[in-house]
């Protein structure tokens, strides 16, 4: 195993997914790769106040500012990459955009308007897992990247803002902190990875658009896996299993989710898919993912202590 080291610079950065340009990096199954991205915008510097603008590294920036591609040697569509999340150290400072753009869900809240806009600056403190913003108000931070993916086909240069059922991309997914393994099946011949939109903080749905968008200095694991326990993207993480779905329609999106994670717990315990729905249907939760990049996102959730086996015990009174 290598250990390997990557920062945003115009040699390195990238704005769309594509398997056409040249890697920035090239690594062996079992490798580590340390990646210093910045913030989705690509700021080089601070935001002096909420709302200001500032440099950023890419002009004329299509999509999210990340770093890559990364060629993992020998990858070939069949297989699934396995990104274990060793590090995610966010930056001392980020920012949350809010309203002022014309989207469905702001005009359903009527915050469409350029004067409705609330940015938040936060400054982030890694250490002590905490965030303040210029409310004095703060939260806890739970860092991850939001943009992790692969070019949907071999050719062309693709969005880096909707998540899609092939390569991932811009899953937004809360839950895939330190400790977490994505699972992304491969797309094209050595996969291509690209990465970064770094979140110190955000709730499920990403409602206004952003999180704490922040840069971060990640380090991952890098693995090629044959025969995965189910199709499609999943994760496991500290909370639990997780199964996506991503569709233009919710209820799309929500049923992709749910049959990835019946065929999961049906494998996992010898079980039908009829008595795998009904055990989802009291030990896994469906959460929306996020709401923001044209596409809905959804994952099923399982706890790793909800299905418990025949000879477990229900609790400390049991007999």
């Amino acid at each position: 195993m290598t250990s390997h080291r990557l920062d945003a610079s115009l040699d390195t950065a990238v704005d769309v997914l594509t398997a056409e340009r040249a890697p920035v990096l090239r690594v062996q199954d079992g490798d580590t790769v340390t990646v210093r991205t910045l913030s989705a915008a690509g700021y080089t510097e601070r935001l002096a106040a909420p709302g200001a603008d500032a440099p950023t590294l890419l002009d004329g920036r299509r999509g999210h500012c990340l770093v890559g591609p990364i060629a993992v040697e020998g990858a070939r569509t069949g297989q699934v990459l396995a990104l274990r999340f060793d590090a995610l150290v966010p930056d001392g400072w980020g920012y949350t955009g809010s309203g002022g753009v014309d989207t469905p869900v702001n005009r359903a809240l009527g915050l469409a308007a350029p004067a409705s806009r609330g940015p938040l600056l936060w400054d982030v403190d890694a250490a002590a897992g905490t965030a303040r913003n210029q409310l004095g108000l703060g939260v806890r931070t739970a860092p991850f990247l939001g943009v992790v993916g692969l070019p949907p086909e071999p050719t062309g240069e693709h969005s880096t803002i909707p998540p899609r059922p092939l390569g991932g991309g811009n899953i937004d997914c809360r839950e895939l902190v330190v400790g977490s393994t994505l699972y992304l099946p491969v797309t094209v011949p050595d996969a291509m990875l690209s990465v970064g939109d770094g979140h110190a903080a955000q709730g499920d749905g990403e409602v206004s658009g952003t999180a704490v968008e922040c840069g971060m200095t990640t380090t991952m694991t890098l693995s090629l896996l044959d025969g995965p326990p189910v199709e499609g993207i999943h994760a496991e993480t500290p909370a639990g299993r997780i199964t996506f779905g991503f569709d233009a329609d919710l209820n799309t999106a929500t049923t992709t989710a749910l049959d990835r994670m019946v065929d999961w717990i049906a494998g996992l315990h010898g079980i039908t898919r009829g008595q795998a729905l009904a055990m989802a249907s009291v030990a896994v939760s469906m959460r929306v993912t996020q709401v923001a990049n044209r596409t809905w996102g959804v994952h099923a959730l399982l706890p790793h202590d909800a299905i418990l086996g025949p000879d477990a015990t229900l609790g400390p009174d049991a007999a």
